[in-house]
């Protein structure tokens, strides 16, 4: 699954330029003008990556850093990239969390290689999958809705885990008994499978009687439903 990079600058110009580059290298662009809409924007995908200009509306660079290091899930690298370029203005952001710094006007095939850099040392933070604030983390065995965390059991997690990895794709009963009870089939029933479910569903939905993450497929079996918004 690609990395999703979040790019918090005001300028549109630059914002663009950014993620065009970002593109061309396979990642994911998520994007924010101001502090406040960068908030919301990290909630809902967590990025892996924050490349983050200071001097921002609303929030400054400086304390929307600090408010993502203060999240329970704040596990995401940040490269700093800033008109500020005295020696003073680097320590003073680095010492607030930032894995990088970088100085405008800047050369983007350079930030794409500080980009690469700080992920080869902070791979583990991109073990995950996220669709719209949902976060599964396969490696440590958590999930996250909107930031905090969710427990399950150890097939709730299986099961949940399947569905991310196979996006809008409907999966029939049968097939999730092969997958999660690979030597049971003949003993499992299928509506131990839709329990499962039921329960599961209790926990990631607003309205578990409403799904829409995890919706029924009549005749069918059941699909995970990737919001594209």
């Amino acid at each position: 699954m690609k990395q999703t990079i979040m790019v918090v600058e005001d300028d549109k110009m630059i914002r663009n330029l950014i993620r065009i580059y970002l593109e061309k290298n396979g990642y994911v662009v998520v994007e924010a003008a101001d502090g406040e809409e960068a908030k919301a924007i990290f909630i809902k995908h967590l990025p892996c990556l924050i490349i983050l200009d200071l001097m921002l509306p609303k929030v400054s660079g400086e304390e929307f850093c600090e408010w993502v290091k203060q999240q329970e899930n704040g596990e995401v690298s940040i490269i700093m990239l800033s008109a500020k370029t005295s020696i003073e203005d680097r320590i003073a952001g680095l010492k607030i969390g930032a894995d990088d710094y970088m100085t405008k006007p800047f050369d983007a095939n350079e930030l794409i290689a500080h980009v690469e850099a700080v992920l080869r040392r902070t791979g583990s933070y991109c073990q995950k999958i996220v669709y719209d604030g949902l976060c599964i983390k396969p490696r440590k065995g958590e999930v996250w809705l909107h930031n905090k965390s969710i427990q399950l059991t150890n097939f709730e997690f299986n099961l949940l885990y399947l569905f991310m990895q196979h996006p809008n794709n409907v999966l029939s009963r049968e097939q999730l008994v092969t997958e999660l009870y690979p030597n049971a089939e003949s003993t499992v029933l299928d509506r131990t499978i839709d329990a499962h479910i039921k329960k599961l569903r209790e926990k990631i939905e607003e309205e578990p009687a409403k799904p829409k993450r995890i919706q029924t497929v009549r005749g069918m079996g059941y699909k995970f439903v990737q919001n594209s918004s």
